[in-house]
């Protein structure tokens, strides 16, 4: 890695309040997830209600798929979890305090520090190494300066890739691309594990290596929420929900 190219702020923990009354301090006992009627509407025209007083829990450990066609909510719930928007109504609670009413700081530093993302398509950086692709994650979650190229090595590790740190990710194949995503998603040590569409972009084959290496991590009690139209990725979870006309509803 190319030293100072990712240096950043030594920690962020210099404005961080985690003071029980703060919105990022998180509390054990409470879910990582708490929706409570959960709106949001877009007003168009027109006028669209893509999630209806959505309820949901997410408890410390949980494996989540939330599945559903597209135009059913999908992108709108994600976003609300992943403090990339507002709910029109209700009430968004993440580690047992109010996020969805933070202020935008204070949501950008949850979502730093407490949400490790993996999306669709990869996200990474093809100019720079594998392991400077996941030490990127690392800047502004709270990770001194001198620990994160460690965390990122054993995030790698922890993936099956540590064998690739200094590769470019152009060299890689498409299901070593969504392995390095996830490690970055990891190097943080997020509350939540927020998957979208995660296989996508995968073949087969590839598809069943993340899909394993996702029951891999809840095995090792990571938090996941995984949204996909793929029936066959959503069986994988330990559980199931289902979005359609913005309205969620329990898979039995």
């Amino acid at each position: 890695m190319t030293a100072g190219l990712f240096d950043g702020p030594d920690t962020d923990d210099t404005d961080a309040d985690d003071s029980p009354g703060a919105p990022d301090g998180a509390q054990p006992e409470a879910p990582v997830v708490d929706l409570r009627q959960v709106s949001r509407r877009f007003p168009g025209p027109p006028v669209v209600d893509a999630l209806r007083s959505v309820d949901l829990r997410v408890e410390r450990g949980d494996y989540v798929s939330i599945v559903g066609p597209s135009g059913s909510g999908k992108s709108s719930l994600l976003n609300i979890l992943g403090l990339l928007d507002r709910p029109t109504s209700g009430e968004y609670l993440l580690d047992g305090r109010p996020a969805g009413s933070a202020s935008e700081r204070e949501r950008a530093r949850l979502r730093a520090r407490r949400i490790g993302f993996v999306f669709q398509a990869f996200h990474l950086l093809p100019q720079r190494s594998v392991l400077d692709n996941v030490v990127l994650a690392t800047l502004y979650s709270g990770v001194p300066r001198t620990h994160r190229s460690q965390r990122a090595r054993a995030a790698l590790d922890r993936v099956g890739l540590a064998h690739r740190v200094d590769f470019s990710p152009t060299t890689l194949s498409g299901g070593e691309r969504q392995r390095v995503a996830v490690a970055r998603a990891l190097v943080t040590e997020p509350h939540l594990l927020l998957a979208d569409e995660p296989t996508g972009n995968l073949d087969s084959a590839s598809s069943d290596q993340v899909m394993t290496l996702f029951d891999e991590l809840h095995a090792d009690g990571v938090t996941l929420a995984v949204i996909t139209h793929d029936l066959a990725v959503s069986a994988r979870a330990a559980r199931r929900v289902r979005i359609e006309d913005g309205r969620l509803e329990e898979i039995a």
